[in-house]
C-alpha cells in the first residue's frame, strides 16, 4: 500500500487543468442556461421563478438514479483506458444506452407520480400548476439527456472533454436565445411563460444530443475505439457497469430527494422564502456546477490511474484537484459575501415582497458563501473515491448526513416553526460536515487498499 500523502507536480497540475476547463466551461454554460432561464422567468413574477426552481429539482429528481448510473461511464470508460483495453470503451457506450433504454418505462410511470408531490408540499395554488407544466415539459426529454450522458461520458473518460465543451455551449447557444422568444413572445410567436422556458430546455437536448452523435459516430473515432464492433449487449461490462455504477447513482437518487424535499418544505413558507430560496441557489448554481466540471476531469484521471495501477500518479491528481478546487472556492465565496447585496438586486423585478425577499436573501448568501468555500474540496475528494472505484462508501456517507439534515429540517420547518433562517444555517451546516467526512475519508487510505483495486477491475 503507497503513502497517501499528497504530491505536488507541475506538470499534472497543467495536465488537470488542461483537461478540466473544458468541462469547467461546458458545465457553466449549463449553469448559465438554468440561470437565464430563471432571470427570464422572474421578469414574469416571482411564482414563475419559484416554479422554475421546484418544478426543475424535481424533474432532476425524478432521472437522477438512472442519471447517475449510466454517468459512471466516465469512470469506467478512463479505467479501461488505463489499462489498455481501448476497444472495451464503446462497448461501455453501449451497454449504457442500452440501459436508458430500459428505464423509459420507469421514468413514465415517475412522471405519473410525482406531479402531484408539489400540491401535497403545501404549495400556493398558481406555483402548483406552473410547477407541474414546467415538471411534465422536461420529463419528454429525460431519454435524451441519458443518452447524452452517455456519450458526453465516453468523451470525458478517453480525455477529449473539448468535444464535450464544443457540444454543450452549442447547445446552450440554442437554448438561451429560444428560451427568451418563446417565454416572452418574440417574432409573432405567442408568450408562452414557463411552458415555453422548458420546450426550449427540450429543444436544445435533442439538438446537442445529435452533435454528440456526429463525433461519436466520425470515422476516426469509429476506427480507434471499435465503435461498430460495439453494438451488442456485454453481460461483464453491463455487470461492473451495474455493480459500481448502482451506489453512485443511488447517492445522487437519495441525495436530490433529500435536497428536494428540504426545498419543497423550505418553499411551504410562502413566496417571500421561496423566491428567495431561487435567488440563492441560482448564484450557487453558477458556482457548483462547474465545480462538477473539476470532479469529471479528476474522475477520468484518478480511474486512468487505477487502471494502470499508478499510485504516484493518483497522488499527483489529487494534489493539483486541491488546488484547482480551493483557488475557484476562494475566489467565488469572496464575491458572493461582497457582492451579495448587487447579487441579490438582479432578480428583484416586482415592488411586491421585495423588502422581505432582499433582506431574507442577502442573510442566506453569507451562508452561501461559507459553504461554497468547502465545495471544491468536496468535489475533489468525491472525485477521487468515485474514480477509483469506493463508490459504496461515498453512497453511505453522503446519504446518511443529507437524510439527517432532511429530518433535521422536518422538525425545524414542520414541527418548531424555527423560521427560515434557522432552516438555512442548519442547511449549510451539513455541506461543511460533508465535506470534513469526505476528506477524512479520502485521508484513511482505506480506498487505495490493493485488494479492494482488484476487485474494482473485475469483470
Amino acid at each position: 500500500m503507497q503513502s497517501s500523502r499528497l504530491h505536488f507536480d507541475l506538470a499534472t497540475l497543467l495536465r488537470l487543468l488542461q483537461m478540466s476547463m473544458p468541462m469547467v466551461i461546458s458545465q457553466g454554460a449549463f449553469a448559465f442556461m438554468i440561470f437565464t432561464d430563471r432571470y427570464f422567468l422572474a421578469q414574469v413574477s416571482p411564482a414563475h421563478m419559484a416554479a422554475a426552481l421546484g418544478g426543475g429539482v424535481a424533474w432532476f429528481f425524478s432521472f437522477s438514479l438512472f442519471n447517475g448510473i449510466l454517468a459512471y461511464a466516465n469512470a469506467l470508460i478512463a479505467q479501461y483506458l488505463g489499462a489498455g483495453e481501448i476497444h472495451k470503451c464503446s462497448k461501455v457506450v453501449t451497454q449504457g444506452l442500452i440501459l436508458a433504454c430500459w428505464c423509459i418505462p420507469l421514468l413514465i410511470v415517475i412522471a405519473l407520480l410525482m406531479r402531484n408531490i408539489f400540491a401535497a408540499m403545501g404549495h400556493s395554488p398558481e406555483q402548483v400548476d406552473l410547477e407541474k407544466s414546467y415538471y411534465t415539459i422536461l420529463m419528454f426529454s429525460s431519454f435524451l439527456t441519458l443518452a447524452k450522458v452517455c456519450l458526453a461520458s465516453f468523451f470525458s473518460g478517453i480525455g477529449r472533454t473539448r468535444v464535450v465543451m464544443v457540444c454543450d455551449v452549442a447547445g446552450i447557444l440554442l437554448n438561451v436565445p429560444l428560451c427568451y422568444i418563446l417565454v416572452f413572445g418574440k417574432f409573432g410567436l405567442p408568450a408562452m411563460g414557463i411552458e415555453g422556458a422548458a420546450l426550449s430546455t427540450v429543444i436544445s437536448t435533442f439538438f446537442t444530443l445529435g452533435l454528440f452523435l456526429n463525433f461519436y459516430l466520425s470515422k476516426k473515432n469509429r476506427a480507434r475505439y471499435s465503435v461498430d464492433e460495439s453494438f451488442a449487449f456485454d453481460r461483464g461490462i453491463t455487470r461492473r457497469y451495474i455493480k459500481l455504477g448502482f451506489p453512485s447513482g443511488l447517492e445522487v437518487f437519495l441525495n436530490v430527494a433529500a435536497f428536494n424535499l428540504f426545498l419543497l418544505m423550505f418553499q411551504s413558507y410562502g413566496i417571500t422564502e421561496a423566491a428567495s430560496a431561487t435567488i440563492v441557489f441560482n448564484w450557487d448554481i453558477l458556482s457548483f456546477v462547474p465545480l462538477l466540471g473539476l470532479n469529471i476531469a479528476v474522475m477520468s484521471l484518478i480511474g486512468r490511474a487505477v487502471g494502470a495501477g499508478n499510485m504516484d500518479m493518483a497522488n499527483a491528481v489529487t494534489t493539483s484537484g486541491y488546488v484547482l478546487g480551493l483557488v475557484y472556492s476562494v475566489i467565488l465565496a469572496t464575491l458572493y459575501l461582497l457582492f451579495r447585496n448587487n447579487l441579490v438586486e438582479m432578480f428583484i423585478f416586482q415592488e411586491a415582497d421585495a423588502v422581505a425577499i432582499r433582506e431574507l436573501s442577502r442573510f442566506m448568501m453569507i451562508g452561501l458563501s461559507c459553504y461554497v468555500l468547502c465545495e471544491g474540496v468536496l468535489q475533489v475528494a468525491s472525485a477521487v473515491l468515485r474514480g477509483a472505484g469506493d463508490t459504496r462508501w461515498a453512497m453511505y456517507a453522503s446519504v446518511s448526513l443529507h437524510w439527517l439534515m432532511l429530518v433535521t429540517q422536518f422538525f425545524i420547518i414542520k414541527v418548531f416553526d424555527l423560521g427560515a433562517r434557522v432552516s438555512w444555517v442548519a442547511f449549510v451546516v451539513m455541506i461543511l460536515a460533508l465535506a470534513l467526512v469526505f476528506v477524512l475519508r479520502l485521508a484513511s487510505n482505506r480506498w487505495r487498499d490493493p485488494e479492494r483495486l482488484r476487485l474494482v477491475m473485475a469483470e
